[in-house]
């Protein structure tokens, strides 16, 4: 019974894994910094772990889907992210790319 939960463990985090960028790119049309980011999605229902965030943040910069800036002006430095143009087109099309799939889905589950 162990091992078939640890099993269904990994796979919801395998179906998870595969929303996150699609999840962070969609809350960062306005400029946010890490921890709003963590509370956002998390008030939306996507958990997501900083130790998971901070590292898919700076690679979606380094591949240009980001940009980032640090604000100085409050009590404590924080890096702000946004969506550059690049980062909106493909937001874009992985959007569309989730509707076909979200409805390919629904109609496999509704053969049940």
């Amino acid at each position: 019974m162990a091992e078939e939960k640890e099993m269904l463990a990994n796979l919801i985090q395998e179906l998870r894994r595969g929303t996150l960028i699609l999840s962070v790119l969609s809350q960062l049309q306005e400029p946010r910094y890490g921890y709003a980011l963590v509370e956002q999605l998390e008030q939306k229902g996507v958990p997501i772990d900083p130790n998971t965030l901070y590292p898919l943040l700076r690679r979606l910069e380094k591949q240009g889907m980001l940009c980032s800036e640090w604000e100085m002006g409050e009590s404590k430095p924080r890096k702000y992210y946004r969506r550059t143009v690049l980062g909106d087109a493909i937001y874009r099309e992985l959007k569309v790319q989730w509707k076909r799939i979200s409805e390919g889905m629904e109609a496999l589950l509704k053969e049940e």
